[in-house]
């Protein structure tokens, strides 16, 4: 089994926590009381909000080269609810692998809510989570890592499949937020 650090302990890092835990895996849980903590997971998954990556990615540099470091975040203008906040030609997991050269960095998680994280269901399906990047070692170790949870796991591309996800990511949480779909709800990845 793997052994998972997840900076963030709000909602997406408790249900994260909560599903990789159901597969066995020893996760970590790091929050603001654990700001100078080194990880110690082989995978590193940043659940937090979005301007946070680049504190992170400053601070944890050095512990996180040769790393499996997953970027759930969603760049959106919360203010408006109307953009994503990032270039049109790039994403937030772009951003972060420029970066963290030395870390093998993904895009996972981020079409997802924590209720259906947890739940392991979207509706009669098994969540699923769309996986992106670079590095076909790191895909297959989250992968690998999701399934043994209950979950499905899709290679979603290359790395610059994130803005896609990101794109998605974004009409999922304006959907929630202009209550067209619930919270606990999302999209199903039926194969």
């Amino acid at each position: 089994m793997a052994r998972i650090s997840i900076i963030g302990t709000g909602n997406m890092g408790q249900a994260i926590s909560t599903a990789l835990t159901r597969g066995g895996h020893a996760v970590e849980l790091l929050g603001q009381a654990e700001a100078d903590q080194p990880v110690t997971g082989e995978i590193v998954v940043l659940a937090v909000p979005y301007p946070a990556l680049a504190e992170i990615a400053a601070a944890r540099a050095g512990q996180l080269a040769g790393k499996v470091v997953v970027d759930i975040t969603n760049p959106v203008n919360f203010e408006t609810f109307d953009s994503l906040t990032v270039a049109a030609d790039s994403s937030a997991t772009a951003e972060l692998a420029a970066a963290l050269p030395g870390a093998r960095v993904l895009k996972a998680f981020n079409t997802t809510f924590a209720a259906t994280l947890a739940s392991g269901t979207v509706g009669e399906n098994a969540t699923t989570v769309l996986i992106a990047g670079d590095d076909a070692e790191a895909k297959s170790a989250l992968a690998e890592a999701v399934t043994s949870s209950g979950l499905r796991a899709i290679d979603a591309g290359a790395l610059s499949r994130a803005r896609e996800l990101e794109s998605m990511g974004f009409l999922q949480i304006t959907l929630a937020a202009a209550e067209k779909i619930s919270w606990t709800a999302g999209f199903a990845v039926v194969a």
